[in-house]
């Protein structure tokens, strides 16, 4: 007699087989490959973490007394009122690297504001934790859910925050209860969606481990393949999981390496804008929005939509345009040929983890959006706006006859210069490097991480009212002073062969025009401008300059 087998997911699997000699010792390669490439951190390392979250979690209800006690509250309150701090983003899941950071949500009790957050957590961090292990403390009041970026002990948290309309926050509460959504304004919606999606997707896979191990082979991949960064129109880090999660679903017996194999073919040949669904939806009485096409057109919109499965549920992939979506694809189908031949010998798992060839062979022309600042705080706020404006100059880009694939490059260049003069930072935004300083190194825009630049770029702070680091350093003017500039870079590709030329001038000009007309922009202090370079012949050789 057959033994009826759970259905994961929306639709029957595709295999219960288990897994055979052959894929069990692929996956053991897998895995050591993964180790061998620094996907894996020290058991040190994740012990010293555990104790730190540990730590936060005495932090967070002490935190919800002390405002308790200046509003003062009844002691039985004060007693009940509890705190509680919840991990999210790949921490939560499972699936992160050595250094990566920590998303943490503290959760209030309703009498705790966030105003009560960025005014008494600070000192509280300060008096609770040991002496010298805070290594770096950045509120971030202008974000739309409130957020104090840390270095504590080396490893960066990100302390965001919001509250319940509840009078008593538990050790033992689910996030995924739905009723706590009940009173909510949007932002405090947002938050808590973080760990309510992370725990709702753990919970719709058959095999932890497995997931885990291959949500770190497609991250890794991802990143090296640069087609990782919601931002700028490719799946975030949560995005990638709930795809690995589905193709998990289809094989619940699978090993990690499996499920990699099965995920190019899958996702790659996905029937797009088919969703991708780990459960079916669900109805509430909070009545919040959710995404669907059939009520809201926008939604009809979404060219590859992977949907959050917590309520309520969320497109993860709105960013996504038609040019990221060919290369999404294309990137795909590369990597399942590669598989195919790790299935049978040919080839390893270190082929899968090559590094791209943006800036060496994809591309002969490239756009250098330069955008710049006369303090490192405003710069944070600036490049961010000039982030989440990106997308609008590479849609104005396709939408010229000329241009077959306009593709932006998943993360900004961030670099700090001495410039004596205005002729000086003028020649910075032409893309002159002679200015840059030899004691400051480049470093990308994922790596510096800063909050009040992410939370900008993703629409989640106003740039306008920012007073995060607003004032400017005092300069000798007969020295050099620091200039710094966030560069996002362009590959183009002609649409004909018989096109020599790439005269962008229209649509370059167009769009600087328009973010400098915001009021984000403050002339004398913010910097922007769009340089055009092209690949010499010699691929080691620099990127030479272009008129537009």
């Amino acid at each position: 007699m057959a033994v009826q087998q759970r259905q994961w997911g929306t639709t029957p699997s595709i295999s219960w087989t288990l897994p055979t000699e052959r894929e069990v010792l692929q996956n053991e390669e897998l895995t050591d490959e993964l180790k061998r490439q620094g996907q894996y951190e020290a058991p040190s390392e994740t012990d010293k973490k555990q104790k730190l979250l540990i730590q936060l979690q005495k932090i967070a209800v002490e935190f919800v007394k002390h405002v308790c006690r200046k509003n003062n509250l009844p002691q039985s309150i004060i007693n009940s009122a509890g705190g509680k701090i919840f991990t999210y983003g790949s921490y939560r899941l499972g699936a992160y690297a050595p250094g990566s950071d920590i998303d943490t949500l503290v959760v209030a009790p309703r009498h705790v504001s966030r105003e009560d957050f960025f005014e008494h957590m600070p000192s509280i961090l300060e008096k609770m934790l040991p002496a010298g292990a805070i290594e770096e403390m950045k509120p971030v009041p202008e974000a739309y859910v409130p957020i104090i970026k840390l270095m504590i002990f080396g490893t960066d948290i990100d302390l965001n925050f919001t509250r319940l309309a509840v009078s008593s926050v538990p050790f033992d509460l689910d996030v995924k209860d739905t009723n706590l959504l009940r009173g909510l304004d949007d932002r405090e919606l947002r938050a808590l969606n973080g760990p309510r999606v992370a725990d709702e997707l753990l919970e719709l896979v058959p095999q932890k481990k497995t997931f885990r191990t291959a949500l770190r082979a497609i991250k890794l991949w991802a990143q090296r393949r640069a087609v990782y960064g919601n931002i700028v129109g490719f799946p975030g880090g949560v995005a990638w999981g709930m795809l690995v999660a589905r193709v998990c679903q289809l094989y619940p017996q699978a090993t990690g390496s499996v499920i990699v194999m099965k995920f190019f073919r899958i996702i790659g040949r996905w029937n797009w804008p088919q969703p991708i669904l780990l459960k079916e939806s669900e109805d509430h009485p909070i009545q919040a929005r959710v995404w669907n096409p059939r009520l809201y057109p926008t939604d009809k919109y979404h060219l590859m939509p992977i949907i959050t499965p917590a309520y309520p549920a969320m497109c993860a992939t709105h960013n996504i345009g038609p040019t990221t979506k060919k290369i999404i694809i294309h990137e795909l189908e590369r990597g399942g040929d590669i598989t195919d031949k790790i299935s049978f010998g040919r080839l390893q798992w270190k082929d899968l983890f090559t590094k791209h060839t943006y800036f060496t062979k994809d591309y002969k022309y490239y756009l250098s959006i330069i955008s710049g600042s006369t303090s490192k705080d405003a710069q944070a706020s600036w490049s961010g706006f000039v982030e989440s404006k990106v997308r609008l100059l590479v849609q104005a880009l396709e939408g010229q006859g000329t241009i077959g694939v306009a593709r932006l490059f998943n993360k900004g260049f961030a670099r700090e210069h001495r410039c004596k003069d205005e002729d000086e930072r003028q020649s910075v935004l032409r893309g002159d490097m002679q200015y840059q300083a030899t004691n400051v190194k480049t470093e990308t825009t994922d790596n510096i991480n800063d909050p009040l630049h992410n939370a900008v770029a993703q629409g989640n702070a106003d740039a306008t009212t920012s007073t995060y680091g607003s004032s400017e350093p005092v300069r000798d003017a007969n020295e050099p002073h620091a200039f710094y500039t966030t560069t996002y870079y362009v590959g183009i590709e002609l649409a004909q062969e018989s096109t020599k030329k790439l005269d962008v001038s229209t649509e370059s000009r167009d769009w600087r025009e328009q973010q400098c007309r915001t009021a984000n922009y403050e002339e004398g202090r913010n910097y922007l401008n769009i340089a055009a370079t092209r690949r010499s012949k010699d691929d080691k050789a620099p990127l030479k300059p272009l008129r537009l």
